[in-house]
């Protein structure tokens, strides 16, 4: 029977391993990564990989469930209330911290979603945007349209890009060069470029 010293290790070593399969399947994709390279990433065993999780779907749908789940309480309440172009700029403010949040999981629904159909949490972060997109484009043109799905992806993209297109020095000078401020206030002016009128700014 565990006692209480072994839980906190074993919760660790969940939270471990969630976050190297994130960091995987966001940068290698999910179809290319195997549970001995997310338990190699994480410093673990692979039967250490599969005593936490009985799948690599499993571990797929723990890591990116809380994110979704955020996802869906900040999307429920935009799709919910008014649609003003004040309503849409404090939700591109939110949705901004739950991209800075949760980078690596809604990077990976987002440009992996499509091919991942079929496993619950990824069909939940898929219906989110459905009613994410619903909300803005309702009624919108086409280029209106467009800039949605520019904002979403291009923003998702942005912050997973280092990880694959920069070295280990290149991105360590990016770290360094800008505050969490800064991307902030960077991602919130672009989204707001791209989703709000020029009118309603």
């Amino acid at each position: 029977m565990p006692t209480d010293a072994t839980l906190p290790a074993r919760a660790r070593a969940g939270d471990e391993l969630r976050q190297a399969a994130l960091e995987q399947f966001a940068t290698v994709g999910f179809a290319a990564t195997s549970l001995q390279q997310i338990a190699d990433h994480a410093g673990y065993s692979k039967s250490s990989v599969l005593y936490h999780y009985a799948s690599k779907e499993a571990l797929l749908e723990a890591a990116t469930t809380p994110a979704i789940e955020k996802l869906e309480v900040l999307v429920a309440e935009f799709a919910a209330g008014r649609r003003s172009d004040a309503a849409r700029g404090a939700f591109i403010a939110r949705f901004v911290d739950l991209l800075l949040g949760e980078r690596l999981a809604v990077h990976l629904f987002v440009s992996q979603g499509h091919s991942l159909r079929g496993i619950p949490a990824i069909e939940r972060g898929n219906a989110a945007i459905r009613v994410l997109a619903d909300a803005i484009c309702t009624g919108a043109s086409l280029a209106e349209q467009m800039r949605f799905g520019v904002a979403l992806a291009g923003a998702t993209y942005a912050l997973v890009a280092g990880a694959t297109f920069f070295d280990d020095d290149e991105m360590s000078q990016l770290v360094t060069s800008y505050s969490d401020d800064d991307v902030r206030a960077a991602l919130i002016d672009v989204l707001t470029e791209l989703l709000i009128p020029a009118a309603g700014r």
